[in-house]
């Protein structure tokens, strides 16, 4: 049986220089090195295949390298180099934490702190996924980890650091690294091909580098699975049919039912994934970052396609977010449903009745609008001026002449009047039998600007109930 390595196994990086994405640690490390300034323990933290490991074995290296360069890179050319990328140094000693995680490992590992290297100046633990740790484990270890020999250095892995003790973390120099981009990704395939002399299409690479979620070793894999599939040259559509990636003209396909409204290519599209065999859970996934990167067009990005400019068009922002927020919602259900089928076209169904919609804020807005209009200030209960046709505006009277009058007659002399005597007190109250007096009736003009009032809101209020605005 030939001895074939993986992909990720052969490209793996031997010097610092080819580490993606992770300059300022490289940095760091590289500084230390070049100021002897090491310390203790370290603890690489970070998502699948960003490098932790590879760190930590480079690292180890520069250590105990014989002939290190003026750039503080190991030579790998002298034997404690070569050993350690064969994995037979004794110098170096990996830990799985997921397999080792007891007291009794840990014990183990105290017992062999205090003897010598073997070979080079430092004897080095890489404790890989140590968050898998007990916390027995943990607490055996702090002693060790805090005063360990001088010539002992513990380096840390893992995708977990939250379920790292406390006392663990104030004891180690932690590192963060940073998923790598699709562009680093792709520039990376792109040399791997070329030195393995098979021809890919370019936009498959694309199309590996960006459904590798920033894991450059899930790149490779997949790379090395799609070689294996189909002999070069590797086209798009090869990527597509052995990934079982969900081609981006169906979501197009969507874009165009939205403009149209036509609420059967629900189930066509519907129709055609299960035919592709594509899983619910994937589809909706690509489905959220397709909406995302319509979002991400109509803000002024440029997008990965041209046919991304015409869809942005498709849809307002409100529709927009308002998609997204449902289908994280949708990929959270399809997990527990059993109706998978019934609940993807319930989705496609949902964001080609969503264009019919009137956001919220628009509704509040125009209610605002109308509220404004309503309170704006009327001259005895009347529309005002510019609000009458010229047809119908009243017309300012005539005056008319002055008619003289015929002059008054004579006063005749009253008779005289019995004077009535001033009393302090109040006149007597009414009677009880008395009504009040009724109340004064409202103008008809503001009881028809009320109805009116009352009309157009009940109006605006039932589009938000219906979802639709008839024309």
């Amino acid at each position: 049986m030939s001895s074939y390595q993986v992909i990720a196994k052969r490209f793996r990086p031997q010097k610092f220089s080819e580490v993606f994405e992770q300059e300022a640690i490289v940095q760091t490390i590289k500084n230390a090195i070049r100021l002897e300034k090491v310390g203790h323990a370290y603890l690489f933290c970070g998502t699948r295949g960003t490098g932790k490991t590879t760190l930590a074995r480079l690292f180890a290296k520069a250590m105990n390298c014989e002939n290190l360069t003026p750039e503080n890179e190991p030579c790998n050319t002298c034997p404690s180099c070569n050993e350690i990328t064969s994995g037979h140094s004794l110098d170096v000693i990996e830990i799985d934490g997921a397999s080792n995680r007891g007291i009794d490992d840990i014990r183990n590992l105290n017992e062999t702190v205090g003897y010598a290297a073997s070979g080079g100046r430092y004897k080095i633990y890489i404790i890989d996924e140590v968050h898998m740790l007990t916390k027995e484990a943990f607490n055996a270890l702090l002693k060790t980890l805090e005063e360990p020999p001088s010539h002992v250095i513990f380096f840390f892995a893992t995708t977990e650091p939250h379920k790292v003790l406390p006392t663990i973390l104030s004891r180690c120099q932690r590192f963060d690294l940073r998923r790598i981009t699709p562009e680093k990704i792709n520039s990376k395939l792109s040399l791997v091909v070329k030195q393995l002399e098979v021809v890919v299409d370019p936009s498959a690479l694309n199309l590996i580098a960006s459904h590798a979620e920033g894991s450059l070793r899930d790149a490779e894999s997949l790379l090395d699975q799609l070689l294996c599939y189909e002999e070069p040259p590797i086209t798009l559509e090869h990527a597509v049919k052995n990934l079982g990636i969900v081609s981006t003209d169906l979501f197009f396909k969507l874009d165009d039912a939205v403009k149209h409204r036509d609420f059967g290519a629900a189930f066509s599209l519907s129709e055609t994934i299960y035919q592709t065999g594509c899983h619910l859970q994937h589809f909706l996934e690509s489905l959220t970052n397709h909406f995302r990167t319509i979002a991400l067009t109509q803000m002024g990005e440029k997008p990965p396609h041209t046919e991304y400019a015409a869809s942005a068009q498709a849809y307002t922002k409100h529709h927009t977010l308002e998609i997204l927020d449902y289908l994280i919602d949708a990929l959270e259900k399809a997990q527990r449903t059993p109706f998978k089928r019934i609940h993807l076209e319930v989705a496609l169904l949902h964001i080609i009745r969503g264009s019919q919609k009137i956001p919220l804020e628009s509704l509040v807005e125009r209610l605002e609008n109308l509220k404004n209009q309503s309170q704006a200030p009327v001259l005895k209960g009347l529309p005002p001026v510019a609000a009458i046709p010229e047809s119908i505006k009243a017309k300012p009277p005539t005056p008319k002449p002055i008619e003289e009058k015929a002059p008054p007659p004579p006063v005749q002399e009253a008779a005289p009047v019995e004077e009535v005597p001033f009393f302090p007190n109040p006149p007597p109250a009414a009677a009880p039998d008395t009504p009040p007096a009724p109340a004064t009736p409202k103008t008809p003009q503001a009881n028809i600007q009320q109805k009116i009032k009352h009309e157009q809101v009940m109006r605006f209020a039932s589009v938000e109930l219906n979802g639709s605005l008839k024309q």
